[in-house]
This record gives C-alpha cells, structure tokens and sequence, in this order.
C-alpha cells in the first residue's frame, strides 16, 4: 500500500471540506461588479470620453490620444479602487490560451517617492515580445517586436488571484507588420464584413436596421478529478488525457449521473466558479452533471461573438485555478477517458440586429417570414460552400477522438433543420419554379406557408444530436466544436462563409430586380436556387450510421477523419481567395495558420508517444514483471511439489499470458520509436503531421490493448497508476 496510488487515494478519501461564501445572497448585487462595463464608464468618465468609447463600441470610431489619456485615467482609478496594483494587456495569442504581461501602475519619482500612473499610450498599446509564440513563419525568432492594440467592444476587467488584482485589458495581437497573431484581430474583422452584408439584406425588411451582430451562446463540457489522483497520472500531468487504463465495470451505460444530483464537494466547486465568473460579467445560467461518471457542464446567455469568445476563454482559466482550490483539478481535454464520452463546447450561433430582432428567428408576417428564409436559407449554403472550412475550424489533436465517434458528430459536415422546416424548403422551392406565388396589393407576396412559420418552436425541431450543424428553433447549433478549443476559430469561419453567401445574395437580387421582378420575387427566387444548391448537405437521419457515410460519399461531401488532413482545407486556393476577398486573412496569414496547426497536432501526438512510452516502461512493465515473479515462484512451488498440472494449469496460463503481453508491449514500443526517429527528422511540417497521424498514432491503441489487459489481472495492489473506477468515481 505505499505506492503512490495508494496514498493519492488515501489524500482522497482525508479532503476537508471546502467552504465557500458568497458575497451576498442576491447574483444582481454583485455581477459585473468587477467589470469596467458601460454603467461604470459613465459613472467614471466625462461625458465627453464615455460618447467617445461608445462610438468605438458601436461604429469603430478612433480615439484620439488626449480622450484615450482620460479615459486610462478614470480606468486606474476604479482600478485601484478595486485594489489593483498592477495593468496587464490580455490576448488570444495561437497557442490557444491566453496571455498576459502585468506591469505596475507605481512609477518612482524623484523625491525618493512615487505615484501611480496610466496613460493613453498604456492603454491603447503595447509591446510584448512576439518571438516566443507561435506564428508560422510570418515572424522569425530574432524579430521579437508584436503589438497588442485595445479591443474597446470588450470591456477591461480586474482579475482577483489570491489576494492580488490586476487590470485586464482585450486586446488584439499582431506583428510588427500587421499580421495577425491572435484569434481576436481575426475574428473582429470577420464581425465587421458580416455586420456589412447583413445590413445591407436587412434592408430589403426593415430600412431603419443600422447595425447586426453575430451572438453566440457557448455550452462547455468538462470533468474534474481529484488532484492527488491527477498528480499520480503522469499521462493526465502531460496530455490531459489517460493514454492507457481499463473501463471500469461501471461507466455511463446505468444513464444515471446525466442531470443527477450534484455532489456537494463539485457542487462548492460550481458555486464558487460561478460567484467568480458572475464579478467578471459572465453570465452563466446552466449548470448540471453531464452523460458521463465524472463529467459536468456549464452555459452562459447568448451574447455579442467577440465579448462571448473572451468569456470562454476567461472561464477556462476561472475553472482551472478554482479547481486547484478545491484540492481538484479540471479536465478540458476532448477525450480524457477511453470508452465513455468525451467532451464537446457546442457553439450556438445566430445574428442579431440593434432593433432587437433575431434574424433566426421566424416572424408572424409574410415579410418577417421572407426575411427569417434569406437568413436561413443562406446560412445553409454557405455551410454546403464551405462545409470542409468549418470541418478544419474545429480541427485538433484532441477532437479526433471524438469525431465520429457515436459520443459526437462525425466528420461530414451536414446540416439538420428538422422535418417542419424541410416541408417548408419542400414548398418554397415547388412554388418559385412553378411560379404559383400570388401577389398582395401593396406589392407583397402572399405565401401561404407564413401560417405554418410562427408556430416554429424549440421542440417543433427535434434535437438530433448526430447532427453537427443543426437549427434548434432561432440559431444554428455547431455541434463539433472541442471542449478545449478557442470558440473564435469556428465564428471567424461561420461569420465570414455567410457575410459572403449574403454579398452573393444581394448581387444575385439586384440582378433580378434590374431584370424587371419585384423585389419579393427576386428575393424567392433567388432562395429557390440556394435550396436546390443546398440539397446535398441537408440530412434529418442518423449521422452516426455507416450508411449516410456511404450516401455522404454519393453526395460529394467530405468525410476528412483525421486533423492534418481537415487542415488543408484552409490553404486551398478557393479558401485563400475567399478570406482575402473579405479582408479576414491575408494569404500568409491563412499559410502561417496552417503550420501551426500542423506543428501543434505534430507536438501533440509526439508529447503522448513519448508518455505512453515512459508509463509502459517505467510503470506498468515493473509492476507486471513483479506479478510475474510471483506466479513463476507460486508455479514452481506447485510444481515441485508434486501437485497434479490440473491444479497449477491456471496460474501457468495466466503467467504465459502476462509474459506474452509484457514482450508485445515491449516490441510495440520500440517499433513506435523508430517511427518518432523518423518523423522527427522531416522538415515540413504538412509531412510530418501526416507521419505522426499515420505511422506512429495507430501504436496508441495497439500499445494501450496490452497494457489494459495487464490491468485486468496484475494484483490490484501492484498496479501503479489510479483507475478508472478511482479517477471517475472517488469525490
């Protein structure tokens, strides 16, 4: 009982019980109260500065340097008032978490003495150095010099570690050239040429729109272990996920944790990760165990894409530090556990105008109607058009575990809106080819169809889970999107495919109307035409089922299984044209994003070669050879003894069968070797991406069979590494 096993599990079952105590009893007293959001900057700023920041918000309005220095000056002192010392420019750099550098507002003065100050220039930018993160080639290492340049859509808020605070301040992060090296540049613009292209159709219902948004409502899936137990993980220390370990005899197959009651010690954790999350203006709503022993999640209120993506990512690193607190720690790894379902981040997706209408959502007029089909309509063919782009926004290491993988959508981009919508395609298309439509006296088209529109509710659309880009009622679900991954790398995709779906709409209904059709009709034939083009990725059956994979393939539609092959969809040349042509990436940016991508799949996969190597040898093949022992002795004894072989048959097959696997185990894992050698001597990463995929992954499994066969039998009390009953189980 001294192995480290043992004692993390006697940690275990000794944890105190953490108390937790919220700063009041209402949620209201206390949410955003650590945000520098609007009703803070009017109280403030002057009036002067608070139009100022607001026009930047709302119309992207420069700001000058002298109202910049009034504004950083009224932000240090709610700052400090709030007890910060320090100012930090936090980003999205393309490692996929965040970064910061704090700097002190305290400044020495001459006298021996000092103040504390802020100015413009501090606000507005900075310059971090830009050689140690990732970036594709468009910086070299000795070029160090980046830029991080104030988001002001995205309010600064003061993050509380322990009992210091700093001032946080989005920012983006580009190059001493301009390139993007962040998700937040990217996906700014992205907003930027939707907003562009949605107005400009939303004019054709309602003149009076000045502005849309994309919202996004992010669901974020997570499990939580004990710390002792992680820390007797290595594989859990290093990747994030178990690469070897036997399912428990109990797993998720009872469906009994799934919106089961919360257990206290992970009910302290959720209230006090919800308490912090509230002060920094997140606004979560859900919370509930999820479908697995040990898996949980948690969801916000739709808000604006850019201010919902920093939430995400602030989020994550809430629930990390919170969890330490908790003697816990979590797990945001795609597939922490074999066998039972991993974790996902389904992004909800839809567009909003500043008159409050949901573009996604049906109306209860003819108008409104025709309006809520262009939106919905066009966003499904964009998703046809470039269905592998959003195939390659969700693409990662640790997301090809679930892929396809009856827990997840697969790898075919399709699309379900439900049998009510369909019928409503069915007929929209039946009549504008037809050319059955009537018209009204003030120049509307009566359809018929608008009767049926209003009634569309949640649970008129059935849920189909399989599906990964589905319509729920008033947004489209992207069902794909890993647990651990930036929601920004899916929204600049999805906001960028439709903003050039709908500057293709309105030209193709600007055509027609210069034609001579009245504007509804342009509009109708124009959706009639997307429907027909659109038919091939519109599916309402079982996504998991071998046959929509071969009537995928009859379709023309991808099923690209693996990340570095997902990848080459963005350095296709009709990719690069697209996001040159919307003015979200240049050529060298969509090239750098690539490859570094290739290199992170590559770096992954070596990192957890390299771990299932070190665990196999230097944990599990000790603790088998020395059962082994034990039953070669206990044999021999039996043996020697003169005992019928009847009587030691059992031990004898159960010691050839674990020397057996400790050779099998052993030649894998040399063979896997070689391979590493191999590929870590290629020089493109494209190549050596695919080698890791292709030639050294498929030894996980092969490796893992033996070793969780070894599992089985090896003495319980021999065995060096928690189990899967233990890690899912033990609160």
């Amino acid at each position: 009982m001294s192995t480290l096993r043992f004692k993390a599990i006697e940690k275990v079952e000794s944890r105190p019980v953490i108390d937790v105590k919220l700063p009041s009893g209402r949620i209201s007293d206390y949410y955003g109260t650590h945000v520098f959001d609007v009703a803070t900057m009017r109280e403030f700023l002057s009036s002067e500065a608070f139009r100022k920041v607001m026009a930047a918000i709302h119309t992207g309005e420069k700001i000058d340097r002298q109202v910049a220095d009034q504004i950083a000056s009224s932000m240090k002192a709610w700052a400090i008032d709030k007890g910060a010392t320090h100012f930090t420019h936090w980003f999205q750099p393309l490692t996929g978490s965040t970064a910061e550098k704090h700097d002190s507002f305290f400044v020495p003065t001459e006298d021996g003495r000092g103040i504390e100050k802020f100015n413009g220039e501090a606000l507005v930018q900075q310059e971090p150095d830009a050689s140690s993160f990732p970036s594709g080639g468009l910086r070299a290492t000795f070029e160090a010099r980046g830029y991080t340049a104030w988001d002001p859509s995205s309010p600064a808020f003061i993050m509380e570690i322990g009992n210091g605070r700093t001032l946080c301040i989005p920012t983006i992060f580009v190059s001493y050239n301009g390139e993007a090296l962040d998700y937040k540049a990217p996906l700014l613009k992205s907003m930027q040429v939707l907003e562009e292209a949605a107005v400009t159709v939303c004019r054709y219902f309602d003149r009076n729109v000045e502005h849309v948004s994309p919202t996004l409502g992010w669901e974020q899936e997570y499990f939580l272990v004990d710390e002792a137990l992680f820390h007797a993980r290595p594989d859990l220390v290093l990747t994030g996920r178990t690469v070897l370990g036997h399912a428990p005899a109990k797993g998720q197959q009872l469906e009994d944790h799934y919106f089961g009651s919360i257990h206290e010690r992970v009910y302290r954790f959720m209230m006090e990760l919800e308490c912090e999350a509230y002060k920094l203006g997140i606004p979560l709503r859900t919370r509930h165990n999820e479908v697995a022993p040990g898996q949980y999640e948690c969801a916000p209120t739709f808000e604006e894409v850019n201010l919902a993506v920093d939430h995400n990512q602030l989020l994550m690193d809430l629930m990390d530090r919170i969890a330490r607190r908790h003697n816990m720690r979590v797990l945001l790894h795609e597939k922490p556990f074999a066998r039972i379902n991993g974790s996902g981040k389904h992004n909800n997706w839809s567009l909003q105008t500043d008159r409050g209408k949901n573009l996604l959502s049906p109306g209860k007029t003819p108008k409104t109607n025709l309006q809520f089909l262009t939106f919905f309509v066009t966003t499904i063919r964009a998703v046809a058009e470039h269905g592998d782009l959003l195939r390659a926004s969700i693409a990662s290491a640790g997301n090809d575990h679930r892929l396809g993988a009856n827990e997840a959508p697969p790898a075919i981009i399709s699309v379900f809106i439900g049998s009510h919508l369909q019928g409503v395609l069915d007929e929209v298309e039946k009549r504008v080819s037809k050319g059955s439509f009537d018209e009204m006296d003030k120049g509307e088209l009566k359809m018929d169809i608008h009767n049926r529109i209003p009634d569309l509710l949640l649970d008129n659309t059935d849920r189909n889970r399989t599906s990964p880009f589905a319509f729920t009622g008033n947004k489209f679900e992207i069902r794909a999107v890993g647990s651990a991954s930036n929601c920004a790398s899916p929204m600049i995709v999805m906001n960028t495919i439709v903003a050039r779906q709908l500057r293709d709409f309105h030209e193709r209904v600007e055509a027609l109307i210069e034609g001579g059709d009245k504007k509804d009709m342009a509009i109708l034939k124009v959706l009639e035409q997307y429907i027909r083009e659109s038919r091939k990725v519109l599916f309402e059956g079982d996504n998991y089922s071998a046959e929509w994979a071969e009537e995928a393939a009859r379709r023309g539609l991808s099923n690209i299984k693996s990340t570095p092959g997902a990848l080459d969809a963005y350095v296709r040349k009709e990719s690069i044209a697209l996001f040159e042509e919307m003015g979200v990436y240049s050529a060298k940016e969509m090239h750098a994003r690539h490859e570094i991508q290739l290199e992170n799949y590559a770096k992954r996969i070596q990192i957890e070669a390299r771990v299932i190597g070190d665990l196999a040898l230097n944990h599990i093949l000790p603790a088998a050879i020395s059962y082994q022992n034990r039953l070669a002795s206990n044999v021999k004894s039996l043996r020697d003894s003169g005992l019928e072989e009847k009587l030691w048959q059992a031990q004898a097959e159960l010691l050839l069968d674990i020397s057996t696997r400790i050779q099998e185990i052993k030649k894998l894992i040399d063979e896997m070797v070689e391979e590493r050698k191999k590929a870590n001597k290629m020089k493109d990463a494209r190549e050596k991406a695919i080698a890791y995929c292709e030639a050294i992954k498929p030894y996980f499994d092969r490796i893992r069979y033996h070793v969780d066969k070894l599992e089985q039998v090896v003495d319980d009390e021999l065995w060096p590494l928690p189990k899967y009953r233990e890690l899912l189980f033990m609160k």
